[in-house]
């Protein structure tokens, strides 16, 4: 018995470790693109080169609305690039939005090293971007997937017309602990993201989409963020949606629709 609990402990411990040093690459897929590369979508946009400081440049791309009333700060999801999810966009700039999507660190065509400090620094320049063209009562701040932390960090600390979260998790340990409980996840993860932290300093109307059959955040650690809700916030509850495939789906766009145009 004792060498089969040695056993255990042994391969709980080295297991552990290489949860420890992997975690960035479990959390982040990120796909590089040469500096010179040339986006091409179908839609009017503009690509903008944001610089945080000398050697940090953060790759964005405006997607123009015919005739815009304000703006949507998209924080998008933990892999590829603003190439992935292009195709969103339409959801906004038929509603009249102007649409500004960046690149992490890393990720894209994006420099600098990627921390949890440098995605709420750089959340916050999108923000001072946006502010130039548009007043906070028109600027809406969406999240999805891995962006939803960001983006409720980013209205916890500045005004806006509206937070849209898809897909949210309560945070990222909660999400890990879905998968593995055995570790102390507080202790180890690089990556905080404390969602519930930042909602209940928002002060703008909270909306969050989620599909019942989300296998990647699942729908049990978002609909945890309900109970952190003022007065007229809103789950909008997808059922069977999965984690990427919620603009498939009619009732998605029928309440995004309608909540763009409040």
């Amino acid at each position: 018995m004792k060498k089969i609990a040695l056993w255990a402990i042994s391969v709980y411990l080295i297991a552990g470790l290489v949860l420890y040093f992997i975690q960035d690459r479990l959390l982040f897929h990120p796909e590089v693109l040469p500096a010179n590369y040339q986006y091409k979508f179908d839609v009017p946009f503009q690509e903008m080169l944001i610089p945080v400081n000398k050697k940090v440049k953060l790759s964005a791309v405006l997607f123009n609305a015919e005739r815009p009333r304000g703006m949507v700060l998209y924080f998008h999801g933990n892999s590829a690039n603003i190439n992935r999810y292009a195709k969103y966009m339409p959801n906004f700039t038929k509603n009249g939005y102007d649409v500004l999507i960046m690149d992490y660190r890393e990720f894209g065509k994006s420099t600098g090293r990627l921390t949890e400090a440098a995605l709420y620094e750089d959340a916050l320049l999108m923000y001072k971007v946006a502010r130039t063209r548009f007043a906070p009562h028109q600027i809406v701040i969406y999240g999805k997937s891995l962006g939803t932390g960001i983006a409720t960090q980013l209205a916890s600390v500045r005004d806006c017309r509206r937070l849209i979260l898809e897909t949210p998790y309560y945070s990222i340990g909660d999400v890990a602990a879905e998968a593995a409980p055995i570790y102390p996840y507080s202790l180890m993860l690089n990556y905080k993201l404390p969602t519930h932290e930042f909602l209940p300093k928002v002060t703008a109307p909270v909306v969050v989409f989620h599909g019942t059959d989300d296998d990647t955040v699942p729908y049990a650690s978002g609909e945890k963020l309900r109970s952190l809700f003022k007065k007229g916030d809103t789950l909008f509850t997808i059922e069977g949606g999965e984690h990427n495939n919620l603009n498939d789906y009619p009732f998605f766009h029928q309440k995004l629709d309608s909540v763009l145009q409040l």
